[in-house]
């Protein structure tokens, strides 16, 4: 399928699954939820498609995308890598794991990989303080961890 036959095939999904709800405006977030996972991130086409099948406002749309850190308006890598530089994890050496991964994946933080395959980011906390360093990658924690296993985290998240 091509790129353009995909994205098609997105937004016939994301309609399938707006269609379900009887109260749309209350719906959004499980739309956008979903429109993200569809398209790995939500372009201004997106939010205008989620718009007109919920009836309300873009701007309204944009607002809560912009407000929730979880939606993105950028494409993201397949293989989003986050460290949490929370109190906990900052004490016990996330700045440390931060620029090994900025070293080892040639990106700094808030950056995607020109090919998609990697995007890099931090968060404030993930409340896993007792596992504090934590890193995220994508769906899985990696508590305790040590600059000498970045490597390792890298290989084992290779997409």
């Amino acid at each position: 399928m091509s790129p353009k036959e995909l994205r098609a095939d997105g937004f016939k999904t994301l309609e399938q699954f707006i269609k379900q709800f009887e109260d749309k405006e209350s719906a959004l977030i499980k739309v956008l939820y979903e429109a993200q996972h569809i398209f790995g991130y939500l372009s201004k086409e997106v939010m205008l498609f989620i718009a007109d099948k919920l009836e309300v406002p873009a701007s309204k749309i944009y607002g809560v995308v912009t407000f929730y850190s979880y939606f993105t308006t950028e494409p993201k890598g397949r293989c989003q890598i986050k460290v949490c530089m929370g109190t906990a994890c900052f004490v016990r050496g996330a700045d440390q794991l931060s620029r090994q991964l900025e070293n080892q994946l040639k990106l700094k933080m808030g950056e995607t990989s020109d090919d998609l395959k990697y995007s890099l980011d931090s968060l404030r906390c993930v409340g896993a303080c007792g596992l504090a360093p934590v890193v995220l990658v994508n769906d899985k924690v990696y508590g305790k961890v040590e600059v000498d296993d970045i490597s390792k985290i890298i290989q084992d998240s290779e997409v």
